[in-house]
């Protein structure tokens, strides 16, 4: 969420580019606001020179309308993702604009809660999506994915969710709802397609792609039961249909929920379902309601409090780790009626969740770690084996997470940044020279310095800039550009955020 991309902001009022500068902490979603224009021919020929990730657009401007602007654009930067404003609820408006491949379309006055949800999922899928998967077409199914993700993820009000889905043709006022999210090895994009494309008119099934490039199934139901069971048949032949295609496919499985309030919980169910095929290699289908093992509190009785195991992982703890393991295990065998196989499972659950939070700070597959530690607990005979093997876990995890915050990449990537500030820099293009996560790269930078990527630079830049100020007789443009500001609006606005005065005051000063 960190990555540095650009924004250009064209409306034909100025106090609406104002107040869109200054509605949100645009660095924070990771965007910097490059540029702006009051029609969309200014824009046009700004963006000819201006690099550009996302362009906010107003639709009716006088001497190029927001559409044509959008469809020139893109000749440009063919990539480029949209977000459209409007003052009026036109509906061929929106129609056109999902032809041409819309993030979202905001009325005015823009929701501010709006505005961030869209961004936010914006970025996700700049950050999570391979180029050449980005606008294959620019139809209805770029807003379709981004309305039923937000949906499923709880970013989006029932009351417009209901609107969105009569817009797009979708089927979801049945009483109940299941979720499977689908997941191929190696080439991904290719065989998703291929899923997607074979099984995208079945009857009662609405299909999406989600941020993490997943294929994901709703499945809506008139009756529990019976719907669940023909669900899970299709799944099955899916499964059984792609196996001797060379397209391994694995799929998870949530529970049955009732709509509308509880569609989130079956998604949740559904993705995590997907960790336990390190468990099960074997499977090609995992329903979340008969995994065994799962301490969520499900059976009442193996209930591992995880926030617990959470905080002292983030605290790169271990003695507390190999405590707190200690402490469970013996809890549980204390209980009565309790078997060795309850044990063994509630510890391969405490695995998987090692797993996950590993990735979920660092953002990169470790499964190697955990690969051996699922064996070891499965072979475990006694009682000290069993805690043996989960607190070696709980030692590859905080021996994983102290090598980075050893590790010298934040002072390459400072000392980078020193020697390169006038240029374009991001997360994205540092993470990607120095191998390591952009997300991730985040956080140890704001680990080391206390500060965020984006604030560093910025304040960097302002220092720079002020020696230029003092020292040099170069016009502020000239001195913005200098320090890596493309735009001069954005350098004052950055400048009086950290100095004070505007960069013409501070010069006067000398």
């Amino acid at each position: 969420m960190l990555n540095m991309y650009k924004v250009f902001i064209v409306d034909d009022e100025p106090f609406i580019i104002e107040g869109l500068y200054d509605i949100l902490d645009w660095a924070s979603f990771g965007l910097e606001i490059v540029g702006h224009a009051e029609n969309g021919r200014q824009a046009l020929e700004a963006l000819a020179s201006i690099p550009a990730d996302l362009l906010i657009t107003d639709i009716s401007m006088p001497v190029m309308d927001g559409l044509s602007l959008i469809a020139e654009a893109r000749k440009l930067h063919q990539e480029l993702k949209v977000i459209i404003l409007s003052g009026f609820n036109e509906f061929d408006y929106l129609k056109e604009g999902m032809k041409l491949g819309i993030e979202n379309y905001l009325l005015k006055p823009i929701n501010v809660e709006e505005l961030e949800s869209t961004l936010r999922n914006t970025v996700e899928k700049m950050n999570s999506m391979k180029s050449d998967e980005l606008y294959d077409a620019f139809d209805m199914q770029i807003l379709k994915d981004n309305t039923l993700y937000r949906w499923l993820t709880g970013q989006i009000g029932e009351a417009e969710f209901r609107e969105r889905a009569d817009l797009l043709g979708l089927d979801l006022m049945k009483p109940y709802l299941i979720v499977a999210v689908i997941r191929t090895n190696g080439e991904t994009t290719e065989g998703l397609n291929r899923i997607g494309e074979r099984w995208s008119k079945s009857e009662g099934i609405t299909s999406f792609r989600d941020v993490d490039g997943d294929l994901v199934w709703i499945g809506c139901m008139q009756h529990w039961t019976e719907g669940k069971k023909n669900f899970m048949e299709r799944l099955e032949r899916l499964s059984d249909e792609y196996a001797p295609l060379s397209v391994p496919v694995r799929i998870g499985v949530g529970s049955v929920v009732q709509l509308p309030e509880e569609a989130s919980l079956s998604y949740r169910q559904a993705k995590k379902s997907l960790e336990y095929f390190m468990v099960y290699p074997d499977r090609s289908v995992l329903d979340y309601g008969n995994l065994e093992g799962r301490s969520d509190g499900g059976d009442g009785r193996l209930s591992i409090h995880w926030e617990e195991y959470s905080k002292l992982i983030l605290a790169r703890d271990l003695e507390g780790l190999e405590r707190r393991i200690k402490a469970d295990l013996l809890q549980m065998q204390g209980m009565e009626g309790i078997r060795p196989e309850d044990l063994r499972n509630a510890g391969l659950e405490l695995v998987i969740r090692f797993k996950m939070e590993l990735e979920q700070i660092k953002h990169t597959d470790e499964s190697d770690i955990f690969k051996q530690a699922l064996t070891d607990v499965r072979n475990s005979g006694t009682f000290d084996e069993l805690a043996a093997s989960l607190q070696s876990v709980a030692k590859a995890t905080v021996s994983s997470l102290l090598q980075d915050v050893k590790n010298p990449v934040v002072s390459q990537v400072l000392s980078y940044i020193h020697g390169h500030y006038a240029d374009e820099l991001s997360l994205k293009t540092l993470g990607a020279q120095y191998h390591i996560h952009p997300v991730y790269l985040g956080q140890l930078f704001h680990k080391e310095t206390g500060e965020s990527f984006a604030e560093y630079i910025n304040k960097y830049r302002i220092e720079k800039a002020k020696e230029q100020l003092k020292n040099t007789n170069l016009k502020v443009h000239e001195i913005a550009r200098n320090v890596g500001y493309w735009e001069t609006g954005y350098f004052y606005k950055q400048f009086r955020k950290y100095v004070g005065i505007s960069p013409t005051d501070y010069k006067s000063l000398g």
